[in-house]
């Protein structure tokens, strides 16, 4: 799966992850590739080496979840985190969640920031369509 393909290409430390459910869509399988990867490194950067990543289907199947148990994202940030150079870490780039925003965007998807229910970030991209 993208999934386990994305979360092989990046250094996970200890980091765990969890597919929940599975959901299959048409999508560019590089760019879906690299929207992972930058997620699930987005993350570990945040939530430390042993954060754990929860990855599924939303409930309508209609899109699919990245969420994690770090820190979250503030409210108040939620907007920001997509500007290009906006990090937070002094290692970050701040490229990661442009690049993701830039790959839902070509897409014709939508991606919002919501409160995971392990109290981490939850990334939700909505609009896809399905392949089955």
């Amino acid at each position: 799966s993208s999934v386990n393909d994305s979360w092989g290409l990046i250094d996970s430390g200890d980091a765990t992850l969890t597919i929940e459910s599975e959901l299959n869509f048409v999508a560019d399988r590089r760019h879906l590739q690299q929207l992972l990867e930058n997620l699930f490194r987005n993350a570990i950067e945040h939530g430390g080496s042993t954060v754990t990543i929860r990855v599924g289907a939303l409930p309508d199947a209609a899109g699919f979840y990245v969420a994690d148990d770090g820190p979250g994202i503030p409210v108040g940030e939620r907007e920001q985190v997509f500007d290009s150079g906006y990090s937070t870490t002094e290692s970050g780039t701040g490229f990661g969640l442009t690049i993701v925003n830039e790959i839902v965007d070509t897409h014709g998807w939508s991606i919002s920031i919501a409160e995971s229910t392990t109290q981490g970030a939850r990334f939700e991209v909505t609009g896809v369509t399905s392949s089955e």
